[in-house]
């Protein structure tokens, strides 16, 4: 059974980020049965800062430097540690995002995984997620069903929103955070049912499903939370922040730089409609070389036009819409 505690105690959280060969990859520790987020407690006698000390924490666990960065969020939820529940201090974790190229890392229990590995319904680049419609759809409409309206009808409201109608041929991109949290009050997701019975000692099933590898890697604490809190921020900022390039080496084709950009919404793009969005933005610039391809003629590279940061407020693509039959 929970314990009440007053101490607090403050962790640093990361979620980094890297595509490779059009996979959105992030950076996970092992840890017994589950993996986590790298993270770590911060230390106000050698952190200058909060920011600081998070770098020095990925960089011991994992010797990467870090270049972009950005705070994510603060996560304090109670018991979403543990050890709060018999009696350990509240953590409240600062998360942030780092965005990277996937270098090998120091320790072997931190590797890189496949961000939709941990969220397979966020990925549309091959059509509507099976684990939508076997799972997650009959699921969501027994939790809605086991109360009465009007709370019923607030129920179906919330999943139509995140998830959309049955059969729907389309979701909102930015809403990652929203359909776990769904997820995790229906009790779909493994996290929901191993928290409930760590709280209260008791098992609890009553949406008849038993969360499997089709609902995706679970994660310890609340880590696959703000892994969606995360790929949310993310996919809204390629609407009006050049996030995109950070995953690109500094010389690229149109194609990858649409490759990395689906990778992160979760969709394929019309590609001429994508280039011409790119070049009325004009966000790149030919570098007047040409690198060779698999197939047909050598493809012309780009790099980032930087000097567009300068020229206007709002500098990114088109926000991102998960639909069958983008291209």
């Amino acid at each position: 059974m929970a314990q009440e505690s007053s101490a607090a105690i403050i962790n640093l959280t990361g979620v980094i980020v890297a595509v490779t060969s059009e996979v959105p990859r992030v950076l996970v520790v092992d840890h017994g049965d589950e993996c986590m987020l790298p993270n770590g407690h911060f230390d106000p006698a050698n952190h200058a800062g909060l920011e600081e000390g998070f770098r020095s924490l990925i960089e011991a666990q994992a010797g990467l430097n870090l270049y972009y960065i950005e705070q994510l969020y603060t996560f304090g939820n109670r018991y979403r540690d543990p050890t709060e529940i018999e009696g350990g201090p509240r953590v409240i974790s600062v998360a942030y995002i780092a965005l990277t190229h996937e270098d090998p890392v120091a320790a072997e229990h931190i590797r890189w995984a496949d961000w939709y590995r941990c969220l397979p319904w966020e990925d549309w680049r091959g059509g509507r997620p099976a684990v939508i419609e076997e799972i997650i759809e009959p699921a969501l409409i027994r939790w809605a069903q086991r109360v009465q309206s009007p709370r019923r009808n607030s129920r179906r409201e919330r999943i139509n929103v995140t998830f959309g109608n049955s059969n729907s041929v389309e979701m909102d991109a930015v809403l990652p955070l929203e359909r776990f949290e769904l997820l995790y009050e229906a009790g779909v997701v493994f996290e929901a049912q191993r928290d409930r019975r760590a709280i209260s000692g008791v098992s609890s099933k009553k949406n008849g499903v038993s969360p499997s590898e089709d609902m995706g890697m679970p994660m310890a604490s609340d880590h696959r939370r703000i892994l969606a809190t995360a790929l949310g921020r993310l996919r809204g900022k390629l609407a009006y922040r050049p996030v995109v390039f950070e995953l690109l080496p500094g010389e690229f084709t149109l194609l990858q730089l649409q490759r990395v950009a689906e990778a992160l919404s979760g969709a394929r793009i019309h590609k001429q409609n994508f280039r011409r969005l790119v070049a009325n933005a004009d966000l790149v610039e030919p570098v007047g070389r040409t690198t060779a391809v698999s197939r047909g003629r050598p493809a012309e590279l780009f790099r980032f036009r930087r000097e567009v940061l300068g020229e206007r407020l709002t500098v990114g693509l088109s926000r991102p819409i998960m639909r069958i039959g983008n291209t």
